[in-house]
């Protein structure tokens, strides 16, 4: 049986850990159990304890005082040091096959773009572990209905779409920040954009920035697939939504177990 897993990607700060722990919340409600894989050796708990923890083989904070690295270099180090020792990550995943394990990812998008780190650990997971994995990559909403903000943060987004190689669910964050009636309709233009309307919208006195923004709205326009989904971190209807999601491309009812009856009809009796 396939196992599931959902990596959590985007910015620092964009409310990953806020979505993973709302979904655990939100699964606990529903009779279904989640567990969270850190792999961020910088992060730590908020409301549910790391079942995985990449501190427990390394921590960013002693890499950069044994090593003398800046916080990046460190990063990119703990990685390289988890590469080489997939068996603890093998051994303390263990067997959990029947529950959504998450994985809490870092904000730093050079891990899949200039170093392969997180493609190649998403390829050991498929291909050691037999997981079933789904990809969320979450943008904060209050950044993205800026028109050109928005081309920005869709270019993250695909380039981890491509460079990861998995079903991808783009999620709009922290949308309960946005309390003003003009700035939460002109957001839902942004749920489904129209990638060639917004760069007409985008206003840059420099000719070879309006045309820039023109090619980069031509790719995403191609790809047609940078389409976003609403988070309320507190809005159970909203966790819902996104769960079924992950659930239709991770294929979980499917890989699920089929169970005998409580009670069985006694053939002799019928």
């Amino acid at each position: 049986m396939s196992r599931v897993g959902v990596l959590v990607m985007g910015p620092a700060g964009v409310g990953k850990s806020t979505f993973c722990n709302s979904i655990i919340s939100h699964m606990q409600t529903i009779g279904r159990r989640a567990h969270i894989v850190n792999l961020d050796p910088a992060a730590e708990p908020n409301k549910y304890e790391f079942t995985v923890d990449i501190r427990d083989l390394i921590s960013l904070d002693d890499v950069m005082e044994e090593l003398d690295l800046g916080p990046n270099g460190a990063l990119i180090y703990c990685f390289e040091y988890l590469m080489k020792n997939l068996d603890w990550l093998d051994e303390e995943i263990g067997d959990y096959n029947d529950e959504y394990l998450i994985f809490d990812c870092p904000g730093q998008i050079e891990l899949y773009t200039h170093i392969p780190v997180l493609p190649n650990i998403v390829r050991h997971l498929q291909q050691q572990l037999n997981f079933s994995l789904c990809a969320t990559y979450l943008m904060e909403a209050p950044f993205i209905i800026d028109s050109s903000k928005y081309f920005s943060g869709s270019l993250c987004a695909m380039s981890a779409m491509i460079l990861l190689e998995l079903p991808h669910i783009n999620v709009l964050s922290k949308l309960d920040l946005i309390k003003d009636e003009y700035n939460r309709k002109k957001l839902k233009r942004f749920l489904n954009p129209d990638p060639m309307l917004l760069a007409n919208e985008v206003e840059d006195v420099n000719p070879k920035f309006q045309k820039l923004t023109k090619s980069i709205a031509n790719l995403v326009d191609d790809f047609g697939m940078v389409q976003f989904l609403p988070l309320e971190a507190n809005n159970p209807d909203s966790i819902e939504t996104i769960l079924s999601y992950i659930d239709d491309v991770t294929q979980w009812a499917e890989n699920q177990e089929q169970k005998e009856p409580n009670d069985q009809i006694d053939i002799e009796e019928m």
